[in-house]
């Protein structure tokens, strides 16, 4: 355990405190503060990590943004009694990388210090020597969900492509996690067996944490990407909850850098939990005048559900060929999201990668690739630039 990490908690509440201080005993340096009294210390005590208890006047997503500014490399949790959903989704917006129910998850509290700082042993042993790949050392995974609300769109070769890129091209901690549940998909780009599925994380789901998820996870051959396979099964599917999802995707954040989901095409539940708890979405289409059509109807849905797509939804036009009906410059007239990348019409490589059941990359710096590969390849790099 790295004792030199600097604690900073930020609670109103005296019994609060004294749980905390229970909670936190055997870390090196802990300061308690109030929420009223945080702005005159935080410089003073240039904390490592912030805990901040729930304010009894509201202010939490201000204070959150406050230190996050204040901070530039600080680590914020948020802290609270009860679940509110509404503001899970701001405070982790803000830029908190947990948010903790106390007292049932104050032993996930602890398991997360313990490994921010064991991220930051990490940190200061790579400091100043060279290593391959870009190191990730932050204590938040982000979340990148693919979604498209048009079948046949390339979605789930996007999102496996995606994955085993950043995995390959980085030393970041990556799962990929299937949420199509009723039919799958990723296990065909992978060749993976599906005996093991995200399902049987059910039971566990109050207390799911990494062990679990890498029990149950299999592992990419080439890269050894962590994939969480579909169940492939309707009934199972119906017996999933909203709240299995948020729990799942807040487990994996917690262990891995980044977290890549590949989503279905139908909104429901399950659909609206992952678009809300994730960091960034990318909506695939093709370059023709359905995928239009269906766009402007999926961006209809978002606002009368009030998914906030601002700054946090991109276009990826998928399958663009001379012969398509629309140019990527006809898209960029016609919708009003960004285009992150376009990937190329490559029938013959995907095709015959699918049929192997392997993927598209399978070493890093890799020279021969197909088309497809290069340009998911060179979108990942971009990425992590």
């Amino acid at each position: 355990m790295n004792t030199d990490m600097k604690i900073l908690v930020v609670a109103d509440y005296d019994s609060v405190k004294s749980l905390l201080q229970e909670a936190l005993a055997h870390y090196g340096h802990v300061q308690f503060t109030t929420s009223r009294e945080v702005k005159k210390e935080i410089d003073r005590i240039a904390p490592d990590v912030v805990l901040i208890v729930k304010p009894e006047d509201g202010s939490g997503v201000e204070l959150v943004q406050y230190i996050q500014g204040e901070l530039a490399e600080g680590i914020v949790i948020f802290l609270t009694e009860k679940q509110d959903f509404n503001l899970l989704r701001d405070i982790i917006r803000a830029g908190a990388i947990e948010f903790i129910l106390m007292p049932d998850e104050l032993a996930l509290l602890t398991d997360r210090l313990d490994k921010i700082a064991e991220l930051s042993q990490l940190q200061q042993r790579k400091k100043g020597t060279a290593s391959q790949g870009k190191a990730f050392v932050r204590g938040r995974g982000k979340v990148y969900s693919f979604y498209s609300g048009k079948g046949g769109s390339g979605r789930t070769q996007l999102a496996t492509g995606f994955a085993q890129a950043l995995k390959l091209e980085s030393t970041a901690r990556v799962l990929l996690i299937d949420l199509n549940l009723q039919y799958g998909g990723v296990e065909t780009f992978f060749s993976l067996d599906t005996s093991r599925t995200l399902a049987d994380l059910v039971p566990v789901m109050n207390e799911m944490n990494e062990n679990h998820i890498r029990n149950v996870s299999q592992r990419e051959t080439h890269s050894k990407l962590e994939v969480l396979t579909s169940p492939r099964d309707a009934e199972t599917a119906e017996n999933m909850s909203e709240e299995f999802v948020s729990r799942l995707i807040r487990s994996s954040r917690r262990s891995y850098d980044f977290v890549i989901i590949d989503l279905p095409t139908h909104m429901n539940e399950l659909t609206y939990t992952a678009l809300e708890e994730s960091d960034f979405i990318y909506y695939v289409m093709n370059p023709d005048t359905p995928s239009v059509q269906n766009y402007r109807l999926v961006e209809e849905l978002f606002r009368r559900l009030r998914i906030d797509t601002e700054g946090r939804l991109e276009v990826v036009v998928n399958q663009v060929g001379r012969d398509n009906e629309l140019t990527v410059s006809d898209l960029k007239g016609l919708i009003q999201n960004p285009i992150a990348t376009q990937i190329s019409r490559d029938h013959r490589g995907v095709q015959a990668a699918v049929n192997q059941g392997l993927p598209l990359q399978r070493e890093a710096n890799e020279k021969k690739l197909t088309p497809v590969a290069k340009e998911i390849r060179k979108w990942v790099l971009a990425k992590l630039s």
